[in-house]
């Protein structure tokens, strides 16, 4: 497949007069007049400029170029790039041909161990970002950034219905699902009760901030995540038609992105929503998500564990407990002092033994040590059962 034929290359207005050696833009390689060697880079940066889906005289197809703008103008960050920017994947005759080029352009970039990045369009798009992982026949974890849960009927506008939608998609290798930063009075109970049923997390945007550290281990279980931007508060990004006035900070924003991009685990992730129309005169929602993306990228270069927990680069704590299970297993990585802890699969399922070491905190050790059982343990336990 060559997918040239899905792009158009990023247009020269975009990175006019960057002539700083140590920006952004001149450390990448960007979909001109050639077309990238996606296939031997760690990162492409993909736009897609279909806004078909949102109401008339949105201007969400422009997200890309206006986050592009920004970015490049950037410094770069620590280590050596090895970034392509495809450009953006041009409007198709259909929605439906849309959804299809940008599943087929993230599978793509998976079979080639390389890390889409998209930027644009509306955060149904996420459903065939989810749908690329279906050839490689795995079970994923995906995480889900947004204010609202998407779990409307079909008579519901396509992206507030379209995690309903993954839920229910068959085949189904979703083994988790987390959500983060929802906001209690946007969203009916009764779906958060169903994630719940599903042993699925959510996350209200009050406790993600009470201590945002606990949400690394969340974010690290991740194989895919979804960023929609109206999980952002609008005075630090207006540019959303759901822009809220309560919601993440723009400094939160990014510290999640560092997570997402330092977990050696994840392998797609998109940001959505974004419509240029309706940022300020300074482009400040631009300037943001440019500084989200960048902290990714960041984080992605700081990537240090090998997840070999044999291996002389972790130690491994067992704690007696006071009932079953007798013990609990926890290991801590040297190198980047993250923690794990081992949940034995009680239904002997192979298809779930790589879940069975999974990401935790230093406080669910320190409960482990009070004879308490992490909830952690206890959720991911009822989910292998």
């Amino acid at each position: 497949m060559d997918l040239r034929l899905f792009f158009s290359p990023v247009p020269e207005f975009v990175f006019a007069n960057i002539s700083k050696q140590s920006s952004f833009f001149k450390s990448i390689t960007v979909y001109q007049e050639i077309f990238p060697d996606y296939k031997s880079a760690d990162i492409a940066l993909i736009g897609i400029s279909d806004g078909r889906s949102m109401s008339e005289g949105s201007g969400i197809a422009d997200g890309a170029n206006a986050l592009r703008k920004k970015l490049y103008r950037l410094m770069k960050g620590t280590g050596t790039y090895n970034i392509v920017d495809l450009g953006n994947i041009s409007e198709a005759i259909d929605i439906d041909q849309t959804y299809g080029r940008v599943q087929e352009v993230c599978r793509a970039c998976l079979e080639n161990n390389v890390l889409p990045v998209l930027i644009g369009g509306s955060h149904e798009m996420a459903f065939a970002q989810y749908q690329a992982y279906e050839e490689m026949e795995k079970l994923i974890s995906l995480i889900n950034i947004d204010a609202f849960l998407d779990m409307e009927d079909s008579s519901a506008p396509a992206n507030k219905q379209h995690i309903q939608k993954l839920l229910m998609h068959q085949p189904n290798y979703l083994f988790n699902y987390s959500h983060l930063a929802y906001q209690s009075y946007l969203v009916n109970p009764q779906a958060i009760s169903t994630l719940e049923k599903l042993h699925f997390e959510a996350h209200r945007i009050g406790a993600l901030r009470h201590d945002i550290k606990e949400m690394e281990p969340v974010i690290r279980q991740a194989d895919m995540l979804s960023f929609d931007l109206s999980a952002i508060r609008s005075s630090d990004f207006p540019a959303t038609t759901q822009a809220q006035p309560f919601g993440l900070t723009g400094e939160e924003a990014c510290q999640l992105c560092w997570y997402a991009g330092i977990n050696e685990k994840l392998s797609a992730t998109g940001f959505y929503e974004f419509d240029p129309q309706l940022d300020d005169q300074s482009g400040k929602s631009a300037a943001v998500l440019a500084t989200m993306v960048w902290y990714f990228i960041e984080g992605f270069y700081h990537r240090k564990d090998s997840k070999d927990f044999r291996s002389n680069d972790y130690v491994k704590y067992v704690v007696s407990m006071p009932s079953e299970p007798e013990t609990l297993v926890f290991y801590k990585s040297l190198i980047s002092e993250k923690w794990w802890m081992e949940v034995p699969n009680p239904s002997k399922n192979t298809m779930y033994h790589r879940n069975t070491i999974v990401p935790c905190s230093y406080s669910d050790y320190e409960h482990a040590n009070k004879g308490e059982l992490p909830e952690r343990w206890i959720a991911m336990h009822s989910k292998l059962f």
